[in-house]
């Protein structure tokens, strides 16, 4: 793991403190608008200048006289950010000029004894430069005009930044770092599972529903493996979502999902298995990541079994039933301890690999136990299967016609994989590949004769095989054998 300098954006609410924060990075990570308060948690990213790597905040707006919701945690979250910088920018807006809460947030900073630069944003040419010029008073010996929105004098503003920070990075091992992404619904307690783990106040929480808008990344090293925890905002439905932030909000949640190695889905689990957690795991079951389901809120459930919970939840939906379920409490840290070891287990599955010459032992066998049934005088071959991709596990079954394949059956080899291999909380993609006829021989009148002749199956089948010796492979048509409805005929 490697140790980084860090840099603190900070300032009054809605100066561009998360457009220049997006723009130091070079990703839109937070969430940015013109309403004020739409950053509340802290957020980290890793910024590089000419080869200097370092790790940049942005916070909230601090303003101490506000009567907005969650105020008070929003100051909160950028004092501990100023406190573990090395060196912080303050934001201000050059067209609405010097304010009070700039002054206020300038003595603060001062105080610290930090290097501190003052960033004038939204100087969008050269003519407007002479803006600058009022914040002198603030007693910030440093300034840069910037513009967040253009990108422009950001490095010299990082240069600016760093002149009395050191640039020898100090250069440890790096450990590769599991991407785990908490998603569910509003109000079901992500936030406060990440506050359990890393036992500090890190996201802000409250019972009011939407309280965090950004993803938020949180690093932190458990048993020696460094972990990667996205607290993500809770994923309403699509009519509920009444503001612009509500949406931007669940655009960065499918993204964490996308980036994440896996994905923990809380439930309430006195709401049990709602509508929308159905569509989230549908997301998560599309997306091909593992998943991992916390039945949290356990210690407000009175007379009602573990077990009878679990059957219904399967029940609702089944083809999450290969992922783990655990019943937590976020509060009262209940079984939450048993969330690392399946973290590693469910991460493990997804990379796993299985050899083809295991895969058609597991195929012979499964041949076997069931035959598929013939269909219009034909019969399924299943020639071999091989694995092709991980996370997900991709399998492809190399087969005569895949019309043949019946969902019955399908579902019949699946559930046998599953039993032989388990992947444990990892979704399997199964695909099938047929063959095309492609100058095929007109058979001999001897050889219709003789097949006119047989009645056996078995002298049906060699007989098959032996027009398929004289196929091609046909390398443009998939289908997708665990969600596929219905199979075309051929």
């Amino acid at each position: 793991m490697t140790h980084l300098p860090k840099l603190a954006i900070v300032g009054r609410p809605n100066v561009g403190k998360s457009a220049l924060f997006n723009r130091i990075c070079k990703q839109k990570i937070a969430i940015v608008d013109e309403a004020e308060g739409i950053t509340r948690d802290r957020l980290y990213a890793e910024g590089e200048l000419f080869g200097f790597h370092f790790e940049v905040i942005d916070t909230g707006g601090i303003n101490a006289r506000s009567k907005e919701m969650f105020n008070e945690e929003i100051k909160r979250q950028a004092e501990i950010a100023i406190e573990e910088a090395d060196t912080i920018i303050q934001v201000v807006d050059a067209h609405v000029g010097l304010t009070e809460l700039d002054k206020e947030v300038a003595r603060v900073l001062l105080k610290t004894k930090k290097p501190v630069c003052l960033a004038v944003n939204k100087i969008d040419n050269m003519s407007q430069v002479s803006l600058m010029h009022q914040f002198h008073s603030l007693g910030i010996r440093h300034m840069v005009p910037v513009s967040a929105a253009q990108g422009w004098q950001i490095a010299e503003l990082l240069e600016t930044a760093f002149a009395k920070v050191s640039r020898e990075n100090e250069v440890q091992e790096r450990l590769h770092s599991i991407k785990v992404a908490v998603v569910g619904r509003a109000n079901v307690g992500k936030s406060s599972l990440v506050n359990y783990l890393l036992d500090e106040n890190r996201c802000i929480v409250s019972p009011i529903p939407g309280t965090t808008r950004d993803s938020v990344d949180i690093s932190f090293k458990h048993e020696e493996q460094l972990y990667t925890f996205i607290d993500t905002a809770g994923i309403r439905r699509k009519r509920a979502e009444h503001e612009v932030v509500d949406k931007f909000a669940a655009i960065r949640t499918e993204r964490a999902i996308e980036r994440a190695d896996l994905c923990v889905l809380m439930l309430d689990v006195q709401d049990g298995m709602t509508a929308q957690d159905k569509r989230i795991a549908n997301t998560i079951e599309e997306a091909g990541k593992g998943c991992i389901i916390l039945l949290n809120k356990w210690d407000l459930v009175k007379g009602f079994r573990m077990e009878h919970c679990l059957q219904s939840i399967e029940e609702e939906v089944p083809f999450l039933k290969h992922c783990p379920k655990i019943f937590t409490s976020a509060v009262t840290g209940r079984n939450i301890d048993k969330l690392f070891p399946l973290i590693l287990e469910v991460y493990a599955n997804s990379q796993k690999r299985i050899t083809t010459h295991q895969l058609n032992k597991f195929i012979g066998t499964a041949l076997q136990k069931n035959h598929p049934p013939m269909i219009q005088g034909k019969r399924l071959r299943i020639y071999y299967m091989a694995q092709v991709a991980v996370e997900p596990p991709k399998f492809i079954f190399f087969v005569n016609y895949p019309n043949l394949m019946t969902d019955t059956y399908k579902k019949y080899l699946y559930n046998q994989f599953r039993d032989v291999y388990a992947f444990t909380g990892v979704p399997i993609l199964m695909h099938l590949k047929g063959k095309t006829k492609r100058d095929r021989p007109e058979p001999s009148s001897q050889r219709r004769e003789e097949r006119s002749e047989s009645s056996h199956e078995e002298d049906e089948e060699f007989s098959h095989e032996r027009e398929d010796s004289h196929d091609e492979w046909e390398g443009d048509e998939d289908y997708h054998f665990e969600n596929e409805e219905d199979l075309s005929e051929d």
